[in-house]
């Protein structure tokens, strides 16, 4: 308990230092507010006492490649590991609505977020196809297709609106399995632990010359993938 007071009286001021010093800078390069959420991610996953391994960073393409990085759900914490673990330029798909938060969502837009409106069918479809061109033209990006955080550390059914954008974008998937942050934090739950959290990078797998009709042989083999690795970590924990 004394972890999670420590942790929540640190982290929300820091949170918004981070924030307020990285807005009006983001002005000058909007690839500044990533390198901030970089030192923001190590100094708070310091804070909550946990170690981040990072593995497989050989598999990570050029940095001039467009990717879309495609990860299992676990924690809140995994957006820190992101942050702190892939040395790579990357941005975020998310919900429409954070983008009105006042001075968050500026800095979102700064730092090139790309909004994802779901209100509807018809927008939805136009904010994939904008996506799409976002990445094509040299914007890497990370999702989460399962849509929520796991509850029990099982990989879920995926969503596939992320698949479609990297379809349409004609740019690798880099499967990313993270394991160890759901018993760091969680769904549902506030009190945080410390440990070890392992971020795990796999090879990229080719999209060029696919089309929509192979949007589901993609999503069961990038989800595989996911699987067997999350597998392979808890098989690793048990005889460890």
């Amino acid at each position: 308990m004394l972890r999670t007071v420590f942790f929540n009286l640190c982290f929300f001021p820091w949170t918004a230092l981070v924030i307020i010093c990285g807005a009006p800078f983001s002005l000058l390069s909007p690839d500044y507010m990533h390198n901030s959420g970089h030192i923001w991610g190590v100094v708070s996953l310091w804070l909550a006492g946990v170690r981040l391994e990072v593995e497989g960073l050989e598999n990570l393409p050029d940095t001039e490649q467009p990717v879309i990085f495609v990860g299992n759900h676990q924690s809140n914490f995994d957006i820190l590991c992101y942050f702190a673990g892939l040395p790579f330029q990357f941005r975020w798909m998310a919900k429409e609505e954070l983008f009105r938060i006042p001075l968050f969502g500026m800095a979102m837009r700064r730092c090139g977020y790309i909004p994802i409106d779901r209100s509807d069918r018809r927008k939805a479809m136009k904010s994939m196809i904008a996506a799409a061109e976002r990445i094509r033209s040299g914007t890497s990006v990370v999702i989460f297709p399962e849509g929520t955080r796991t509850e029990d550390g099982r990989i879920q059914n995926f969503k596939k609106g992320g698949f479609l954008i990297a379809l349409k974008a004609q740019v690798p998937i880099v499967p990313v399995a993270i394991s160890g942050s759901r018993d760091v934090l969680p769904k549902d739950s506030f009190r945080i632990r410390s440990g070890k959290i392992r971020l795990r990078i796999l090879p990229p797998i080719a999209t060029a010359g696919l089309t929509s009709k192979d949007s589901d042989t993609l999503m069961a083999q990038v989800r595989d993938r996911l699987v067997l690795a999350a597998g392979e970590e808890r098989e690793n924990a048990e005889i460890a």
